[in-house]
């Protein structure tokens, strides 16, 4: 069971009044990225203050993979637990198909990794606390007002700075839970693609360093997803012990709202048909940050950077509706052509294209090479290579 590490007592100091030049709602891969950035490009001279109610690397969001080049790009190999070479996808027609991709997934630890990104964030302040609303500039908390001129909403599908209107099961969100037993089996991101065991979805099995993080996911929020996970552990031998779960978005939202930035999930940056958000949240986080200093360091002003995020936002969003429909297409076929689908694009050069593809949606380079612009639009924010 999670603690809430907020100080209590007389160590439960009020925050009343304080002010920054930043404040960034959420401290996992969104918030951290972001202020990781800051650091970077602001020179470290901002004063940054990172929020959230539970303490960095407390409460893992996320505890599956990463692309591997995505690691040694923000600097946190040492979070690495075991490398994955390949993925295979398993159909009830079709057996398994295994692919060698042309970059490979990491299982890290999440603890860890979060501590190695605040580590790399320069002078920015933490604090543990729950925000529960704003006004203007202000963010309202549970131990008192703080106020910046720049918001950053990192705290995920929620929205706690604006427009909360988003409740599941009414809303484009997935919803996904994974048990983490101790078991030293297998080598690849091993996905499972059956209707008798999630309706529209997925089951995967992704080892890491003696323990297995085995899950389902359903793109229909209305489906339950325990029983699915159970099922698949018993399927695979092994125990339904430390629970984890969530909701996840499959749509981007508006990139802005009232004046503050979203980033990760608050903008629906998780990617559509792999619910994939940690690269996307280090992606768009890293976009977000240089527009932040570039108010900061006076080359813009807070309405110029607003535009400009929400523009590279929307340099996305075909990406993001081509991965939407295949959501919505790979369920609907008949799993006879599904896993035949599946053998003839496990030739080794469209195995390289689709996942090539893929991976420039949120390309790697972006984090440490300076971006390039767009054709249509100029932007500090990176762009797909």
């Amino acid at each position: 069971m999670t603690t809430r590490a907020t100080a209590r007592g007389a160590q439960r100091t009020s925050l009343d009044g304080e002010r920054a030049d930043v404040i960034v709602c959420g401290a996992s891969f969104a918030g951290l990225a972001v202020a990781r950035e800051l650091a970077r490009s602001a020179g470290g001279a901002a004063d940054v203050l990172v929020l959230d109610r539970y303490a960095i690397g407390e409460r893992a969001t996320s505890a599956c993979a990463i692309p591997t080049p995505w690691m040694a790009a923000m600097g946190v190999q040492d979070a690495a637990r075991q490398e994955l070479p390949g993925m295979s996808f398993t159909t009830p027609r079709g057996g398994r198909v295994r692919y060698r991709l042309p970059w490979s997934w990491t299982a890290f630890d999440y603890p860890e990794l979060c501590r190695l990104l605040w580590a790399q964030c320069g002078s920015a302040r933490f604090e543990t606390a729950v925000v529960t609303g704003r006004t203007g500039d202000t963010v309202h908390t549970d131990r008192g007002d703080v106020s910046a001129p720049l918001l950053v909403d990192a705290a995920g599908w929620r929205r706690v700075l604006g427009d909360p209107h988003v409740q599941p099961p009414e809303a484009t969100l997935s919803r996904g839970l994974e048990v983490h037993p101790h078991d030293a089996g297998g080598t690849d991101l091993d996905v499972w693609l059956d209707r008798d065991l999630i309706r529209r979805g997925y089951g995967w099995s992704v080892p890491a360093a003696g323990e297995r993080r085995v899950g389902t996911l359903s793109y229909n929020p209305h489906d339950h997803v325990k029983e699915p996970t159970r099922a698949l552990a018993r399927d695979l031998g092994v125990e339904t012990v430390r629970y984890q779960g969530n909701w996840f978005p499959h749509a981007l939202r508006e990139a802005t709202i009232d004046g503050a930035f979203c980033v990760g999930d608050s903008a629906g940056h998780c990617f559509p048909l792999s619910g994939e958000g940690i690269r996307t949240a280090f992606y768009f986080g890293i976009a977000c940050g240089r527009e932040l200093a570039a108010v900061l360091d006076g080359r813009q002003d807070r309405d110029a950077a607003l535009r400009r995020y929400a523009a590279f936002h929307e340099d996305h969003r075909p990406a993001f509706r081509r991965a939407a429909r295949l959501q919505r297409l790979i369920p609907a076929l008949p799993p006879p052509v599904l896993a035949l689908a599946l053998r003839a694009i496990g030739a080794q050069p469209l195995v390289d294209r689709a996942f090539g593809w893929y991976l420039r949606q949120a390309h790697p380079a972006a984090a440490a090479a300076a971006p390039k612009l767009s054709a249509r639009r100029a932007s500090p924010g990176p762009h797909p290579l």
